[in-house]
């Protein structure tokens, strides 16, 4: 049995696996409600048994069979469902392309075979995302909400109809073949860059990051990079993932508070994954035309090479936001650039950007959106709008610390003279 403490090793263990479980069930019944069910029961009685009786020495494999008892368990009851499987298992099998002859295997993890599946084309782009992030990752529907800028309710609709369509289009879960792959790669990037985006900022709860998260999307994009080395958006993720985890530890205080860029410890930046993501932009920006995500890497070095944050090529960061605003327009590339903007010619002009982005719905809900407004009003002395927009930046940030720096900012515009 495993000799760590009872609860770690559970919490650990059901990260570890959930994900890894599931992708296993799917592929060998087809059907991802009765794998999502039947890994829910096993995880249950996980819970009963390990407690008392301590975790298994491969508690992978513990929850495995559990699940797969269950499952048959469940299709003997219900001769209609199986048989229903059955005829999908077929049609899949049927479906399925011969592997070609010099094939190095499968891919190199299940739930990375699982990304690809839920990234089929016949679902929605949004879908895709949205299905993988809750049912692979173990994301819960509110953090896939924030990773999307959406409301909860709107994306637990998203997930059912993900589900649906796949039952009714009769989408086949296998491996796709390697004509397939650079179709579904964008999806897939997606939704390995939102696992990390969780990581990076969580979207609710008592700390400002989720390393578990982060570090698991970096080990699914380092999987991929090593499945797909010609593909440079692949090293462009990967290299913007590690530029921005470097600075994990100096990006919170001893007591979890949020440390801005500007007041952060340099020395406390990872330099060997600096020095890795840094190759791998070089990697990312030749060879053609570049792709959204070599560009925030390059964005992502921009900072990491500079002493600080006066010494920072604003100019070059706005150049590149600008060739990224082309690439992938989105409401929250425009407010990153205003705040490029904003460094590189004065806080009124990035305010003057950020102002032409007030009616943009995916902002609304968005608290980054007001935080920039009040830091630059407040740069500006303009006081009570400062506080008034870190009053509604306070009113939707979703975690702790952020609540705590929002009230910390609001206080010292209430009382500039203090």
């Amino acid at each position: 049995m495993d000799e760590r403490p009872v609860e770690s090793s559970v919490e650990w263990v059901f990260r570890e696996e959930r994900g890894r479980l599931l992708a296993t069930l799917v592929r060998r019944f087809g059907d991802l409600d009765l794998a999502e069910d039947v890994t829910s029961e096993a995880i249950e009685a996980a819970l009963e048994h390990w407690p008392a009786e301590g975790v298994p020495d491969r508690p992978g494999a513990w929850l495995l069979t559990t699940a797969r008892r269950k499952a048959v368990d469940r299709l003997r009851r219900d001769q209609a469902y199986a048989a229903r499987l059955a005829v999908l298992q077929v049609e899949a099998d049927r479906a399925a392309p011969a592997p070609p002859a010099d094939a190095g295997g499968d891919l190199p993890d299940e739930r990375l075979q699982l990304f690809f599946t839920c990234a089929h084309p016949a679902l929605a782009a949004e879908d895709r995302g949205a299905l993988t992030l809750r049912c692979l990752a173990g994301l819960t529907t509110a953090e896939v909400a924030r990773a999307f800028l959406l409301p909860s309710a709107t994306m637990a609709q998203r997930i059912v109809r993900a589900k649906k369509k796949i039952r009714e289009a009769r989408i086949p879960f296998r491996v796709p073949g390697a004509d397939e792959l650079p179709e579904r790669l964008p999806g897939v990037l997606q939704v390995i860059y939102s696992i990390f985006t969780e990581g990076y900022a969580a979207s609710s709860g008592a700390r400002l990051q989720r390393l578990d998260l982060a570090e698991e999307a970096i080990r699914l994009a380092r999987i991929l990079r090593g499945l797909l080395p010609s593909e440079r958006e692949v090293a462009g993720l990967l290299a913007l993932m590690l530029l921005v985890h470097a600075r994990r530890e100096a990006r919170t205080g001893p007591d979890g508070e949020i440390v801005l860029l500007d007041d952060q410890d340099r020395g406390r930046w990872d330099q060997s994954m600096i020095e890795e993501g840094g190759d791998l932009v070089l990697v990312a920006l030749t060879g053609g035309p570049p792709g959204p995500y070599g560009v925030q890497a390059a964005i992502a070095a921009l900072h990491d090479e500079a002493a600080d944050v006066a010494s920072t090529d604003w100019p070059q960061i706005v150049a590149l936001y600008d060739v990224l605003l082309a690439l992938a327009p989105s409401p929250v590339v425009a407010l990153n650039r205003a705040a490029a903007v904003a460094m590189r010619d004065g806080p009124e002009a990035g305010l003057a950007l950020l102002d032409e982005l007030a009616g943009e719905p995916r902002l609304r809900g968005y608290h980054p959106y007001p935080t920039a407004r009040a830091d630059l009003l407040c740069r500006l002395g303009r006081f009570p709008e400062a506080a008034a927009a870190y009053r509604e930046a306070l009113e939707l940030a979703g975690t702790e610390p952020e609540r705590a720096h929002l009230r910390r900012r609001l206080h010292a515009v209430e009382t500039p003279g203090a």
